[in-house]
């Protein structure tokens, strides 16, 4: 077994109460160690915005230390757990500390690392202007503004059934990184749900709607009305 050390944040206290994300977090990297072969000699846990750099989240200086004594990798869950910032990331890989990804695989190196920073941090630069233009431009014609639209509510439930009806085939593959899951999926010929061939950033998606609240929710309640032998309807 390889030598590893785990990193785990949550952002708010109420999260790290709750275990929210927490044991999300802990879940996929039980699974990514198994499937790579890691042994991870300590975790590290921490409730710390990921806004801030490691003088403010001791526990995640105190994993860089110990990666650099020891020579082994961090390994997170998800690359926003380390910062949703792609300088703070590119700070971070000055410590000289490899840093592996389990949503993006063991074989994920420092320039996509940065990558897949940029991406994700341009996609919300974008999403956000774009609220914020089409607010504003309802605003203008009158709309009253607050919560989704009848046609928003829809799409949400809409995306969240095509998750649904793959829920199935994607805990087959929960051990493997976003992109290799997104190769199986190709390679099974299943289309992506919009059609077409999938990509990690559509399986991240899928993931995350089918580890939702709202999709725990409704799977609980499903089991529970199955065992008393009734028909769940949504």
């Amino acid at each position: 077994m390889k030598p590893a050390i785990a990193y785990i944040r949550v952002s708010t206290a109420k999260q790290g109460r709750s275990g929210l994300g927490l044991e999300a977090q802990q879940a996929a990297l039980a699974r990514f160690a198994a499937a790579e072969g890691f042994e991870f000699g300590q975790t590290f846990t921490e409730t710390q915005s990921g806004k801030h750099d490691e003088s403010h989240r001791p526990a995640l200086a105190a994993a860089l230390d110990l990666a650099r004594r020891q020579g082994v990798p961090i390994i997170v869950a998800k690359l926003d757990r380390l910062s949703r910032d792609v300088h703070y990331i590119s700070g971070l890989m000055k410590h000289r500390v490899p840093f592996i990804v389990a949503e993006l695989g063991a074989d994920t190196d420092p320039f996509m690392l940065h990558l897949y920073a940029a991406l994700a941090e341009k996609e919300r630069a974008l999403i956000s202007r774009r609220t914020k233009d089409a607010l504003a431009a309802a605003k203008a014609r009158g709309v009253r503004l607050g919560g989704l639209r009848p046609k928003g509510v829809e799409v949400q439930k809409e995306a969240r059934e095509r998750a649904e009806r793959l829920r199935l085939v994607f805990g087959e593959l929960a051990a493997l990184s976003a992109r290799k899951a997104a190769d199986e999926l190709n390679r099974r010929k299943i289309l992506a749900p919009a059609g077409g061939k999938w990509f990690a950033a559509q399986v991240m998606r899928v993931r995350r709607r089918l580890n939702s609240p709202k999709s725990e929710s409704r799977r609980a309640r499903a089991k529970a009305m199955m065992k008393r032998g009734g028909v769940f309807r949504g």
